[in-house]
């Protein structure tokens, strides 16, 4: 049963969205509370026991968007949730309680496949089908530029986490674009044989990651615009990326249905191959299905075309669980950036998935 449409307090747009708990699901072992529809005030979630966690229920359904989810990213305070989608709107959700919806983010003009956070949790940046980034003030809801240059689908971008914020964006294209935050057109385009549908900047800026339809992960070096050295081992085209918070470990995603870890340590060996993790098949929507790290870097997660979210020991390989209750291919999954043992997944279901983990 689904709770009262209602629009959330002090929120911006005209959208009065649905959010409930997940019938039936299960996380960790703990049955979801079920919502009372009406019967509390403004169909807030009826509890038949006291609960410690931060959401209302083990598992909420966040429900509003009218098409494919692809992307959904916790703020770095881990207090909001960003979700892109097909029907080209950006979403944004409280992460704890009963998940209000606040506010809707409009203007591009094709699907949402990516978004970042700026450090500050004041700007969500994103990428489009529509061959536009643009940077939102979350405050307002107010776009505030857009960044035109590509000529192909944005399918990924990555934001510094030093210095001053610069974008990095990859394309159908074939090329990669660097930009600054402050100013609307790029400061530079990279050129590449291939496009480009998984990209991650190094912590210090200086080195970049991307994947393409030729199954190879490029290691580039930003000052001279050349690559470095290539991580071979990937069977198709690679669909994520992204470094351990400790900068060891690259982690990819592929449409061979493995995820793997790579030492990018300057100094690693040869053999930069470290751990290869089944489990999360690609499915035959073939979508560019992500994978991230927890907090610690001690637990991997990624979305799976079998409609469930795998969850790994990075260190042992072991599959620790496989989550399930959408109905739709797993787009994307994130682990709470904080303290708090949540995870958010994103599917061609339209929903988001919000569920507590043990810790």
């Amino acid at each position: 049963m689904s709770a009262e449409k209602r629009p959330a307090a002090d929120s911006f747009g005209s959208t009065q969205l649905v959010k409930r708990a997940k019938p039936d699901a299960k996380t960790n072992g703990s049955s979801a509370v079920t919502v009372a529809n009406g019967s509390a005030q403004n169909g807030a979630l009826m509890h038949a026991v006291p609960r410690g966690g931060v959401l209302q229920s083990p598992v909420m359904e966040l429900t509003g968007h009218s098409g494919e989810v692809f992307a959904a990213r916790f703020d770095p305070t881990g207090q909001i949730i960003a979700s892109g989608s097909m029907d080209r709107s950006i979403l944004l959700w409280r992460s704890s309680g009963d998940c209000d919806n606040y506010g809707i983010l409009t203007g591009h003009k094709q699907a949402v496949l990516d978004l970042h956070w700026s450090r500050d949790s004041r700007v969500l940046f994103s990428a489009s089908a529509d061959m536009h980034l643009a940077s939102w003030d979350v405050e307002t809801g107010e776009r505030i530029r857009r960044h035109p240059g590509h000529e192909e689908v944005i399918n990924c971008m990555d934001v510094s986490k030093r210095g001053e914020e610069v974008l990095v964006s990859g394309s159908d294209d074939g090329y990669i674009g660097l930009w600054d935050t402050r100013t609307k057109d790029a400061v530079s385009f990279i050129p590449t044989e291939f496009p480009i549908t998984a990209i991650a900047l190094s912590e210090a800026g200086n080195e970049l990651f991307t994947g393409g339809i030729d199954n190879d992960i490029k290691v580039w070096d930003l000052r001279k615009k050349a690559v470095t050295y290539s991580l071979l081992g990937h069977a198709d085209t690679v669909t994520s990326l992204q470094l351990s918070p400790d900068n060891t470990l690259l982690l990819s995603n592929a449409h061979d249905s493995t995820v793997r870890t790579w030492d990018v340590r300057p100094f690693a060996p040869a053999d930069r191959a470290v751990k290869t993790y089944d489990g999360a098949p690609t499915g035959q929507e073939r979508n560019l299905l992500k994978a991230s790290w927890d907090a610690e870097g001690k637990r991997i997660a990624a979305g799976s075309g079998d409609q469930s979210v795998a969850i790994w020991d990075a260190g042992t390989g072991k599959l620790l669980h496989k989550l399930p209750g959408h109905k739709g291919a797993v787009n994307d999954v994130r682990f709470h950036p904080r303290d708090e043992p949540l995870l958010v997944s994103a599917s061609s279901d339209r929903t988001l998935l919000v569920g507590e983990l043990a810790k």
